[in-house]
């Protein structure tokens, strides 16, 4: 299997892994590629570097919501383990880092496929928009059916990986938290929406997410606006606001107006554009549930498979 002589190691939950390369870094995390040195299986690690404790409940926040939802389109959990600095990293106000062991997905993320799509100037099918949806938003359930409910809070292409067979499976629950949140004082408000002006990607936000109001509430259904920017973005290659994002414009704005235009003579269905406007209601209550959505994009597949 070659040798790993001066090569780094770590254990993580009592097993030792090799580093092989980094394979990316984020705003609060480093992925490096790493073996096992038993059995030679190749995962991800993510290393979370947290620099209060604040970060550190955050951090265990995303162990805990791996641990606890088991599902096949959601990321598993391999191990875990959380070590204290040395003193050297004192000095750079680091607390602790929290490995996690994860499986490798070869194929990349669904924005990777997006990227590649819109290069070579081709687009999914109809079929396959209605598949990886549908994988997609039975991962999402699975948050939303946990008791207390969970909300990913940042779903895009980028946060969703793809097995070899093509089965999407949801990823980054870093932003994931309890869904059902009561907004009681001005600083409820602030603190939200701070919150998610640092984890959640502005161009899938929910508008309650970009202005938090006091006496008001979130729940699950910010994700389900999100989803709609997937779903968009399976179709169309971009999300639905990428075109203010990019003149400029507030995105807190273009969201609250909620001004979809759909590029003409896209081949789709018009069942494509009006399951996105269905989604992406401005005012949450008017949004449909997970279940809701399910329900939608299996009758869409099952009236095409009559129809074939």
């Amino acid at each position: 299997m070659g040798c790993f002589c001066g090569k780094e190691s770590l254990s993580v939950d009592g097993r030792r892994f090799f580093i092989k390369q980094r394979l990316g870094e984020g705003g609060f995390s480093y992925v490096d590629l790493v073996e096992d040195a038993q059995t030679h299986k190749t995962y991800a690690l993510k290393r979370i570097v947290c620099h209060s404790k604040e970060e550190e409940q955050v951090a265990l926040q995303e162990v805990k919501i791996m641990r606890e939802i088991n599902h096949p389109n959601v990321i598993p959990l391999e191990c875990y383990s959380m070590h204290e600095v040395n003193y050297q990293s004192k000095a750079l106000d680091i607390t602790c880092e929290l490995f996690l062991v994860i499986p490798v997905y070869k194929k990349g993320t669904l924005q990777d496929r997006i990227d590649t799509l819109r290069l070579k100037g081709e687009q999914y099918s109809e079929d396959q928009i209605w598949t990886l949806m549908m994988g997609i938003c039975k991962g999402v359930k699975a948050l939303h059916d946990h008791k207390p409910p969970f909300a990913h809070r940042d779903l895009k292409p980028d946060n969703v990986m793809t097995e070899e067979d093509g089965t999407p499976v949801v990823m980054d629950l870093g932003s994931a938290a309890v869904a059902r949140v009561e907004i009681k004082t001005a600083r409820d408000a602030s603190s939200l929406q701070d919150l998610a002006a640092e984890r959640c990607s502005m161009l899938y936000r929910a508008p309650e997410l970009f202005t938090v109001e006091t006496n008001s509430s979130v729940d699950e259904r910010t994700d389900i606006w999100s989803l709609g920017c997937v779903l968009y973005a399976l179709a169309f290659l971009e999300s639905p606001f990428e075109s203010p994002y990019q003149r400029g414009d507030s995105l807190a704005l273009a969201t609250m107006a909620a001004k979809i235009t759909f590029p003409e003579n896209s081949g789709y269905s018009k069942k494509i554009p009006d399951t996105i406007s269905w989604m992406l209601k401005p005012k949450a209550e008017e949004r449909p549930f997970i279940d809701q959505v399910i329900e939608r994009i299996h009758s869409i597949q099952h009236e095409e498979e009559n129809r074939v």
